[in-house]
């Protein structure tokens, strides 16, 4: 089944809302290393796509790129556009989630690659992002450009509350 990826302007975070909350509640169920903890309500995951992601795209701040296989919403990634005065050249990488049902088909591969590529067209010279260290994505980063800056020890909660975890901050010139 084809793969595409696409930007998800406000119109289509509100269209594909149960699709993105399906994503993020089961992939953080999974342990995926984004910033929430399991269980993840579908009320607490509603509010982040409508009440935090939603008002930035709406303004501009945040692009959201979703990957659809077939007609199924798959995974997003977030490019965080809006950057300090100084630092107009930069973008950050957030919330790389692609549905566990889906993973291993190139999914995240294809998103960076969108990502990467809408960067560009931005203007913006350098991307960065943090990853759990040692997660699975970490050599998708590497493999499609990013280096590493650094290693900050017991940076966050796994998802489940057991273990503290590294985070591995990395960069990729545009």
């Amino acid at each position: 089944m084809e793969i595409s990826v696409f930007e998800l302007d406000a119109a289509a975070v509100r269209r594909h809302a149960e699709a993105l909350c399906e994503i993020l509640t089961d992939s953080v169920a999974e342990g995926a290393a984004i910033g929430f903890m399991a269980p993840l309500s579908r009320q607490d995951a509603a509010s982040f796509w409508l009440d935090t992601v939603l008002p930035e795209v709406e303004a501009g701040r945040r692009l959201l790129l979703g990957a659809r296989r077939g007609d199924e919403l798959v995974g997003t990634v977030q490019l965080l556009t809006a950057m300090p005065p100084n630092q107009p050249h930069r973008c950050e990488v957030a919330k790389m989630i692609v549905h566990p049902g889906a993973r291993r088909l190139g999914i995240g591969r294809r998103l960076m690659t969108g990502a990467i590529e809408r960067a560009a067209r931005s203007g913006k010279t350098l991307m960065t992002l943090d990853t759990r260290t040692g997660d699975v994505a970490e050599p998708l980063y590497r493999s499609v450009g990013f280096e590493v800056a650094g290693v900050i020890p017991d940076f966050a909660w796994d998802a489940d509350g057991r273990a503290l975890h590294a985070t591995t901050y990395m960069f990729r010139r545009v």
